[in-house]
């Protein structure tokens, strides 16, 4: 799948849209999507047994964030644009989508609060999904990896190529070497996960696994994107990056306060069976 380019450092790796299997084809980017839902409902599932809530609330929670996270991905086209005549409509971006991972995040997080409101239920299971997120994010961008423009172009040793055919990708024209944006995040996300995994008995404030998570994701997802192949439009700053500034600043605020209020303070629950209230 991935080659070592003659004389160079650099590797290829080939955009592939869709697989055939027989006479089926399958779409390369929702295949590891699809597989990292999965992985991430097995994660909560397993996540929610260990902290005994496993419950019609807590299903009705996952289906929220399931449905939500759909919506906010394909209608996140909405805002693509600063000038909102440029922007599709509701339709037109209900149809083509445009696969945003922070669209989906968002849309996922309303859609646990519409749910949760919906039942009545005043539990808190963002805990629960700040690891399953984290792996199915990484298992989801080895999708994007395989069919997105990886980076903008760079001279160090680890740069890749793509394919010209790569969609949106000037840089893969031109055969230049490019920042494998997405193995980035590959490895943020699979360390956020081993972190998560470890904290989790140890830091029992309810929600504040879900607020390190987050928090941790915004400041990496701003910096990498300084090497993402994504249009600047303001500033040298691209979409996400304006999206993420005021999120910055509130996540910051937010985790001082707990910090403050010491939420983040180590506690000595070190055993796997320790039962820990669900989260937020």
């Amino acid at each position: 799948m991935i080659r070592p380019l003659a004389g160079s450092f650099a590797t290829v790796i080939p955009a592939i849209s869709q697989w055939q299997i027989g006479p089926v084809h399958v779409p390369v980017h929702g295949l590891f999507v699809g597989l990292g839902v999965l992985a991430a409902v097995l994660v909560f599932v397993h996540e929610a047994r260990r902290r005994g809530a496993v419950n019609e609330q807590s299903l009705v929670a996952v289906t929220g964030a399931l449905v939500g996270g759909a919506i906010g991905m394909r209608l996140s086209g909405l805002t693509r644009h600063l000038d909102f005549s440029a922007n599709p409509t509701v339709s037109q971006a209900w149809e083509y989508g445009s696969k945003s991972i922070l669209g989906g995040l968002f849309g996922a997080y309303v859609g646990v609060l519409i749910a949760k409101r919906l039942g009545g239920y005043r539990g808190k299971t963002g805990d629960l999904f700040a690891p399953a997120v984290a792996l199915g994010m990484a298992i989801g961008r080895i999708g994007c990896l395989l069919t997105e423009a990886p980076g903008r172009p760079t001279t160090l040793p680890w740069g890749i190529h793509a394919p010209a055919s790569t969609p949106e990708c000037p840089g893969c024209v031109a055969g230049l070497a490019m920042h494998p944006s997405f193995l980035y995040e590959i490895g943020f996300q699979l360390a956020a996960f081993a972190v998560l995994m470890w904290l989790r008995p140890r830091i029992t404030h309810p929600g504040e696994l879900f607020v390190i998570y987050v928090a941790a994701y915004a400041v990496f997802r701003f910096f990498v994107e300084f090497v993402r192949a994504n249009e600047t439009v303001w500033l040298d700053l691209t979409r996400p990056q304006w999206v993420l500034l005021p999120s910055l600043a509130l996540l910051g605020f937010r985790v001082w306060r707990g910090y403050c209020r010491g939420y983040y303070r180590i506690s000595s629950a070190d055993r796997e069976g320790d039962h820990v209230p669900a989260a937020r």
